[in-house]
């Protein structure tokens, strides 16, 4: 490796998120592969600007591998509920689909956050893990919504629609969900970290 090559590096932030992101025994290994092709492949070919832009997709794939299924599951949970509120079940008592819905969130954050820091013993991770759950989360609902309202807006569908919130709690809720859900997470990664320290140090013995 070349003294100038030495010299690259990729984002500290994107660095910092990757090593979080990896089980302890996998961050050196894979870190260190990572920076290698930064520098003496991507770099040289692509410039400066869009191997920084490379390297972030890797970290972001690293990111979506352990997310995708909490995120696709609270999503479906979201649209699930919209479902049985607009066409299979209509109701005026939202009260116990609510407090289910609500447990069913919860557990799904605390999953995601037990999950990462388990698998990275890195509360960060869990926490990160939360976030991005919640945000892909968001983001699939309310294109999935919009989807469903661009097809089905007759007078009947957007009467059941208001009587369960209404459009702007449709598309307002996923988002403002984030926030607790991460301090959710947050609850589940200090227990994942806790139970994977337990668990290594019985393991060792």
């Amino acid at each position: 490796m070349s003294d100038s090559h030495a010299e690259l590096n990729p984002p500290v932030w994107a660095e910092e998120v990757l090593r979080v992101l990896l089980k302890p025994e996998d961050r050196e290994s894979v870190s260190g592969d990572l920076l290698e092709e930064y520098r003496e492949s991507v770099c040289p070919t692509r410039g400066r600007a869009r191997a920084d832009l490379w390297y972030a997709r890797q970290v972001a794939g690293f990111l979506w591998r352990s997310t995708w299924m909490w995120a696709v599951l609270l999503a479906a949970c979201v649209i699930g509920r919209e479902w049985l509120d607009w066409w299979l079940s209509p109701t005026n008592d939202f009260y116990a689909r609510a407090a289910v819905s609500t447990w069913l969130a919860i557990s799904i954050f605390t999953g995601a956050g037990v999950s990462a820091a388990w698998r990275s013993r890195s509360i960060a991770a869990g926490v990160l893990a939360g976030f991005v759950t919640g945000a892909v989360s968001a983001l699939i609902v309310d294109l999935v919504s919009l989807a469903q309202l661009a097809i089905w807006h007759d007078p009947h569908t957007m009467r059941m629609i208001a009587a369960s919130g209404g459009v702007e709690e449709v598309f307002l809720l996923p988002p403002m969900v984030v926030v607790p859900g991460t301090i959710c997470a947050l609850a589940g990664a200090l227990f994942g970290k806790l139970a994977a320290t337990v668990f290594r140090s019985h393991a060792v013995e």
